[in-house]
C-alpha cells in the first residue's frame, strides 16, 4: 500500500526537475538572459552532451545478463505494435509524413521512466519492481531512442540534395533509358538517404554513449571490473545534470512559444489521449499474451502510462519535428503523472 511518505518521496523526485523548468521559462520571459542563438546552443549541448552521458549512466548501471526477457518482449512488441498501426492510421488519412509517426510513437511507447518512474514504481511495488522498470529504461536508452534517431535521420534525408552526400557529387547523372530512369532513380534515393543516415549515426554522440554502455556493463557485471574513481565520478557529475539542463531545454522552449500549450488544445487532448489510454492498452495485447501476471503485469501497465519522457522531445527540438505537441506532452503529462499513475495502481489491485 501506498503511504503518505512514498508519495513525498515520488514529489521529492518531481518538483526540482519543475524548478529547472521554471527558471528556464523565467529566463527568458522576465529576465531576457538568452538569445534565440543561445538558447539553440543549450539545445545543442543537452542532445549531444548532457544526454549521451546520462544514456552511458543507466545502460552501464544495468545487468545485462539478468534481463527479464518476458518485459522485454512485452516492450519491444508494445512499440512494434504502436508503430504498424500508426504506419496504417497515417496512410489511410494519406498524412504519410513520418515525422507524425515518430510523434506518435513517441508518445504512444517512450514514457518517463527515468524521472518519475523508478521512484514511482518502487513507492508501488518495492524495490525489485524498480529493478525491473530500470531494465525498460535501459532498452529505451539502448534501443528506442537510438532507432528513434534513425527515423528523426531517414526523415531529415528525404530533403536532402545529392550534391550534399558524400560520393554523389563526383557522379554526375548521364541521361539513362525512360525504362530504366524510375528504377535507378529509386535505388540512388534509398541510397543517398541511407549514407545521410549511416554518416550522421556515426557521428552521434548518443550512438558512442549507448554502445560504450553497453560494452562497460557486461565487463563489469562479469568480470567485476571497476571503473577508476576519477573517471567514475566525472562521468556521474555530468550525467546528473543530464536530466536537469532536458528541463532547462524544455523550459526555454516553452518561454519561446506565444502560449503556454504551443500545439493547440485539440493536439493536446490526442497527445494525452495516446499517452495514458492507447499505451497501455497497447502494453496490455503483448504482455498478457506473453504470461505475464502479478507484480509484473502491473509494473508493465503501470509503466506505460507514465507520461511523456524528455529525451523525445530533445531530439524532436534539434530535428524540428513536432517540438510542439512533444513539449505540450511532457508539461502536461508531468502534471497529472502522480494521479494517472494511483489511478491504474488502485485499478489494477481490484
Amino acid at each position: 500500500m501506498i503511504t503518505l511518505a512514498n508519495v513525498y518521496h515520488v514529489f521529492t523526485a518531481i518538483i526540482p526537475l519543475y524548478v529547472a523548468m521554471i527558471a528556464a521559462y523565467l529566463s527568458i520571459k522576465w529576465w531576457k538572459l538568452f538569445t534565440p542563438d543561445q538558447c539553440s546552443g543549450i539545445n545543442k549541448f543537452v542532445a549531444n552532451f548532457s544526454i549521451p552521458l546520462l544514456s552511458f549512466q543507466v545502460i552501464s548501471s544495468n545487468n545485462p545478463y539478468k534481463m527479464n526477457l518476458k518485459l522485454a518482449s512485452a516492450d519491444f512488441l508494445q512499440k512494434l505494435i504502436a508503430f504498424v498501426v500508426l504506419a496504417v492510421i497515417a496512410r489511410m488519412r494519406s498524412r504519410g509524413s513520418l515525422s507524425w509517426i515518430i510523434t506518435g510513437l513517441s508518445l504512444s511507447t517512450l514514457p518517463n521512466s527515468l524521472i518519475l518512474g523508478i521512484p514511482l514504481i518502487r513507492a508501488m511495488y518495492g524495490d525489485e519492481a524498480a529493478v525491473l522498470l530500470a531494465q525498460i529504461v535501459v532498452l529505451q536508452s539502448l534501443v528506442w531512442y537510438n532507432l528513434l534517431l534513425i527515423l528523426f535521420e531517414i526523415d531529415a534525408a528525404n530533403a536532402v540534395p545529392p550534391s550534399q552526400v558524400p560520393g554523389e557529387s563526383e557522379n554526375p547523372q548521364v541521361p539513362e533509358p525512360i525504362t530504366n530512369g524510375v528504377k535507378h532513380q529509386s535505388e540512388r534515393s534509398i541510397r543517398i538517404i541511407l549514407l545521410t543516415v549511416g554518416k550522421k549515426l556515426i557521428t552521434n554522440p548518443n550512438t558512442h554513449a549507448t554502445l560504450a554502455g553497453l560494452v562497460w556493463s557486461s565487463i563489469h557485471f562479469r568480470w567485476e571490473v571497476k571503473l577508476p574513481k576519477v573517471i567514475e565520478n566525472s562521468i556521474l557529475l555530468l550525467s546528473n545534470g543530464g536530466l536537469g539542463m532536458a528541463m532547462f531545454s524544455l523550459g526555454l522552449f516553452m518561454a519561446s512559444q506565444a502560449r503556454l500549450i504551443a500545439c493547440g488544445t485539440r493536439k493536446a487532448v490526442l497527445a494525452m489521449a495516446l499517452k495514458f489510454i492507447a499505451g497501455p492498452s497497447l502494453m496490455a495485447v503483448p504482455s498478457i499474451a506473453l504470461g505475464l501476471r502479478g507484480t509484473l503485469l502491473k509494473v508493465a501497465l503501470v509503466q506505460a502510462a507514465l507520461p511523456q519522457g524528455i529525451v523525445p522531445f530533445v531530439f524532436a527540438k534539434e530535428y524540428n519535428r513536432h517540438p510542439d505537441i512533444l513539449s505540450t506532452a511532457v508539461i502536461f503529462g508531468m502534471l497529472v503523472a502522480v494521479p494517472i499513475g494511483l489511478a491504474y495502481y488502485f485499478l489494477l489491485a481490484l
